[in-house]
């Protein structure tokens, strides 16, 4: 089937206009989803993952949860404009030169602050922190997926509250890979996420 013919078959199954779906949000673990996908021996393109989740799952708006480095303007200015909404946490630099930046607490916070504003939520992340997160969005109906990024890696605590709504990365590297190109090959990579 041509490029086109595949278009406007998912034209014809989408509803008429993109206000007669529900409204869903992402909310990304920007560190978490680095760290597992790296796991699995690849790169994530995160322009091709924002057009995936717009496409997939129809994320009217998505979050980016991210520590903030100030000499990462680059990547900030490249999320920014592949179009996420960026979320920062301040780092700290440890004794032995790593930096941590947990954006667990923000992540919560920000799916609360934005409650009413969405009908569902998707949550990307293999963090048991979010277990409570989870629970409560599918107790309120507002689960619309959780997406793991490495089925290897993953707290079991979230498969006990994902109430059969989750989904794995592992087999989207075809899909959503970063390849050689843009800033990587000028040798600034855009995906370089602070440690948390």
């Amino acid at each position: 089937m041509s490029p086109q013919a595949l278009r406007r078959q998912r034209n014809h199954l989408m509803p008429e206009h993109p206000s007669d779906r529900p409204t869903s949000y992402a909310f990304i673990d920007s560190q978490n989803l680095n760290l597992a996908i790296r796991d699995q021996g690849w790169i994530l393109d995160f322009l091709r993952f924002h057009t995936y989740l717009k496409e997939k799952y129809h994320i009217r708006k998505s979050f980016l949860f991210i520590g903030f480095i100030p000499k990462n303007q680059i990547l900030y200015t490249f999320l920014r404009e592949a179009g996420y909404i960026l979320i920062f946490k301040p780092c700290m630099q440890l004794p032995d030169g790593s930096v941590k930046g947990n954006v667990d607490a923000e992540l919560v916070l920000h799916a609360m602050i934005e409650f009413s504003n969405y009908d569902t939520a998707l949550l990307v992340t293999g963090d048991g922190d979010f277990a409570c997160l989870v629970e409560y969005l599918a107790k309120q109906g507002k689960l619309l997926r959780l997406l793991i990024p490495n089925v290897r890696k993953y707290s079991g605590l979230l498969k006990a509250v994902g109430s059969g709504k989750i989904d794995f990365m592992n087999n989207l590297k075809k899909k959503l890979a970063k390849t050689q190109r843009g800033p990587i090959a000028q040798g600034q990579n855009p995906v370089n996420l602070p440690s948390s």
